[in-house]
């Protein structure tokens, strides 16, 4: 099996794996850009002397200082909480499509909004376009992964989900870079800091244009009873005939599952509330899906994204252009290893290896950096050159970057995307993208009084939650890759062990497929396998 080698359900015609479905999900995902680049560029434009001279932080103290930046942060994650849960109504009546526009659209005007602060007028126009900002974001980040899910084969599905956070580290590499860029090339002014707040503009602008272009997701479109434009939809994305036996067999199963919800859970707006209430299988993944955003942070990730200068400073990098440079290199290692992940290893490791993989070797990082800062005490001896201890703490934190990149960067949110079934998975993507935001709102709330407070301890707290993550993924979280969203029901469903339990579901899966084929087409078991055969060379 090589590395390109997909994991499929069935076998599929090669035309299901198009240039439509990719572009469709591409134009989704470019919903992260906008996330990415407000992570990236956030910290390091606030560490800007422009912006500090401008809005006088030399003249308050410490403690101000740290807490007005805090506020400036995590006011976005404040905003992009509550519109993570504004997404399920517009998702829910409008559709993914539309839900995109809408929110791409609020995320626009509270970016215009910004660029009316100054000093004269104050921060609050600024604290008003970033909690705007934020309701965008948290709306296109429920709608997006889950319009990527819904478009995908399974044999693809991750890498299709991947792209969210593929475009989410392309932002960040251009918010990272920009910042350092500003910092070079222009002298200290209102436009040095007002730059990178304007580039926002444009990945809001590449998704808005973009929703108007794709087709509205044809599971969507079976759930609100729209059947004839949701086999429409289908059959333009996998660029096939509807008569053609894959197409006959994906219908079959969205009708099935529409079918089995209806008549369980329903289809209404409150059904998947009191789904969540009453059925314990839904509840269980709801907490499952939750919790992952809760380790992802525990990771560290999102302090050290907001608060890279910060974060350096601590490891004995001095000046604010050396701190972006080597923000800037973070960036790049970042989207690099992205790629990798998601070409190569979502769906070829699978979710589940790569969580745990990562959670261990990034604890190992982490625990080499904190050790370090311990014993050298590097901020209590600023030098103008790293030590050679200083210099093999920042090739662990890029090591850190290497494996926590490809594992709980994007992981949690393909996970999220595909473990729920039709009728919840809108309120579900909300849920746990409202714990994304809010788990993100904690640490971009608290960082600097962490760091002040804890020191060296901060790593060290960080690096034993991820061995603690660790040991929830092997416990609790099942293998995904291959698995249609139709049967998701029952690979949660803990008849077996969360280890065994992709192998389990997807032999059965298998077994009824044959039986399918030998029902629509005819013939024993050894015709039916010679033209699943035949089916696989074409």
């Amino acid at each position: 099996m090589g590395l390109l080698h997909l994991v499929e359900d069935r076998p599929t015609p090669k035309q299901v794996y198009n240039w439509r479905v990719y572009f469709s999900a591409a134009v989704a995902a470019s919903a992260a850009m906008m996330i990415g680049y407000d992570s990236a560029f956030i910290g390091g434009t606030l560490a800007l002397k422009s912006f500090r001279e401008e809005f006088h932080f030399d003249d308050l103290s410490k403690t101000a200082v740290n807490l007005t930046s805090a506020n400036i942060v995590s006011c976005y994650q404040a905003g992009a909480f509550f519109g993570a849960f504004f997404a399920y109504p517009a998702g829910h009546f409008l559709g993914r499509k539309k839900g995109l526009q809408i929110f791409a659209t609020i995320f626009t005007l509270g970016a215009g909004l910004m660029l009316g602060a100054n000093g004269s007028r104050g921060l609050g126009m600024l604290y008003g376009g970033r909690v705007l900002a934020g309701v965008g974001v948290g709306g296109a980040s429920n709608l997006s992964p889950i319009y990527c899910s819904e478009i995908a084969p399974p044999a693809i599905r991750g890498r299709l989900v991947g792209l969210y956070e593929m475009a989410w580290q392309i932002g960040g590499l251009v918010g990272f870079w920009i910042n350092y860029g500003v910092s070079e090339t222009m002298a200290p002014s209102h436009e040095q800091w007002i730059i990178p707040f304007a580039i926002q503009l444009v990945p809001a602008g590449l998704l808005f244009a973009g929703a108007f272009v794709i087709k509205e997701s044809p599971r969507w479109l079976f759930s609100r009873g729209r059947r004839e434009q949701g086999i429409k939809n289908l059959c333009w994305l996998r660029k096939l005939d509807q008569d053609q036996l894959y197409m006959q067999e994906e219908i079959f199963a969205i009708d099935n599952a529409i079918e089995y919800q209806r008549s369980t859970v329903g289809l209404g707006f409150w059904q998947p509330f009191r789904a969540v209430i009453n059925d314990r299988k839904t509840t269980y993944r709801f907490l499952l899906g939750g919790s992952l955003f809760l380790w992802q942070n525990a990771t560290g990730i999102n302090a050290i994204n907001y608060y890279s200068p910060t974060v350096f400073k601590s490891i004995g990098i001095t000046g604010t252009n050396t701190s972006l440079l080597t923000t800037g290199i973070f960036g790049v290692i970042k989207t690099i290893v992205t790629l990798f992940w998601l070409f190569f290893l979502i769906d070829k490791l699978g979710r589940r290896a790569l969580l745990m993989y990562g959670a261990v070797a990034g604890s190992l990082c982490m625990w080499y950096i904190g050790g370090y800062i311990a014993v050298s005490k590097p901020a209590d001896h600023p030098t103008a050159n790293l030590s050679s201890g200083g210099i093999s703490a920042m090739v662990f934190f890029y090591l850190w970057t290497a494996c926590y990149t490809p594992s709980w960067n994007g992981t949690p949110w393909v996970l999220n995307s595909e473990m729920f079934s039709q009728n919840v998975r809108t309120l579900a993507q909300a849920f746990a993208a409202a714990n994304n935001w809010f788990w993100n709102f904690i640490i971009a709330r608290f960082t600097p009084q962490m760091f002040a407070a804890m020191g060296f301890g901060v790593y060290m707290f960080f690096a034993s939650l991820m061995l603690c993550a660790a040991v929830f993924v092997f416990f609790l979280v099942p293998e995904t890759k291959g698995i249609p969203l139709e049967a998701m029901d029952r690979l949660f469903s803990r008849e077996v062990p969360a280890r065994r339990a992709h192998k389990h579901i997807l032999g059965q899966l298998r077994m009824e497929e044959q039986e399918f084929r030998r029902a629509s087409i005819g013939g024993d078991k050894e015709e039916v396998e010679q033209r699943e055969i035949t089916v696989e060379k074409v």
